[in-house]
């Protein structure tokens, strides 16, 4: 059986969509053009790839949702053999989230040896794993959680320890290191709803941490700031982030046990672009040069155990 890359395409699209009126205009042909191509492909196949609803809205069979990721896969590959014959290889397309935690000191670290990136606008996980399975981007870099959509692959990169930060008024501000525990009868100061922060989340899960309050997301100097004016509150910062100068904060490392923020590579499982294989293997070897993977199940602590690839 020979698929038609084009009714594949349309077929992508449309699931995306879930719309026949939306696909066919970012494909730039006529509504019942995109119908035709994947009532053939539904005729190759033999099985209905979409339940139709009122108007021009669908929705995916089960064979629909069972074909969609071999098919954006199929898609991926026509294009990148497309762009390496005509000699058109485009830089690999990269996005960061967790703005707060700094995401791009890491991968400022390996940027150079993987190739030619061109750097998206910055999103939360659920966006950017939208994107990448649309193939708006080509990789993206941040803290991964379950459940991830089926046809992303991700690789964890580094295991980052994390401190406290707090006012220099706090009752344990002086302590040469804290166990996280030791801040339950304080407010935990979160840049956002702390269900949208999972890392945030599950620490006060647990360790007990009562009190939490939430602040609007405005940069992590403004952030900090808000930290520092209230001697209850703390907040939790990777250790190896550069703190603004703010008076009135300071950071305390945490021990028994250390928390550890953990950063992957992910991707949209089937990329061919070669710069995503010199990506990985910079990450890879910074990891090992750097030991940014050291994990001791006995003294530190991850919301979930370390990520596969």
């Amino acid at each position: 059986m020979d698929l038609d890359v084009a009714q594949v395409r349309a077929f992508v699209r449309t699931a995306e969509e879930l719309h026949f009126g939306r696909a066919a205009g970012t494909l730039a042909i006529s509504q019942q053009a995109l119908s035709k191509r994947i009532a053939r492909l539904e005729s190759l196949l033999g099985t209905e790839l979409f339940q139709r609803r009122g108007g021009n809205g669908v929705r995916l069979t089960e064979a629909g949702q069972r074909f969609l990721p071999p098919a954006r896969q199929t898609v991926a590959a026509a294009d990148a053999a497309v762009a390496v014959v005509l000699g058109e290889q485009r830089p690999l397309r990269v996005d960061v989230w967790g703005h707060l935690y700094t995401p791009m000191r890491t991968l400022a670290q390996v940027a150079g040896r993987a190739g030619e990136l061109t750097l998206g606008h910055g999103r939360d996980l659920p966006s950017v794993t939208t994107a990448l399975l649309r193939g708006d981007i080509d990789a993206a870099f941040g803290r991964v959680h379950p459940p991830l959509p089926a046809g992303l692959t991700h690789r964890l990169v580094r295991l980052e320890p994390v401190d406290a930060v707090l006012s220099t008024d706090h009752p344990l501000a002086a302590a040469p290191a804290l166990r996280p525990d030791q801040l339950r009868d304080s407010t935990l100061w979160a840049p956002g709803a702390l269900d949208r922060l999972d890392f945030l989340h599950r620490f006060a899960d647990r360790f007990g941490i009562r009190n939490t309050a939430t602040s609007i997301n405005l940069g992590l100097a403004h952030f900090l700031t808000e930290v520092a004016e209230e001697p209850r509150r703390f907040s939790l910062v990777p250790a190896d982030v550069p703190l603004p100068e703010i008076p009135g904060l300071c950071s305390v490392p945490l021990v028994d046990p250390t928390p550890l923020y953990a950063w992957s590579l992910l991707w949209r499982t089937g990329n061919g672009h070669p710069g995503l294989t010199g990506l990985a293997t910079a990450c890879a070897e910074e990891a090992g040069r750097r030991r940014w993977l050291e994990y001791a199940p006995t003294r530190d602590w991850l919301p979930e155990p370390p990520p596969g690839p």
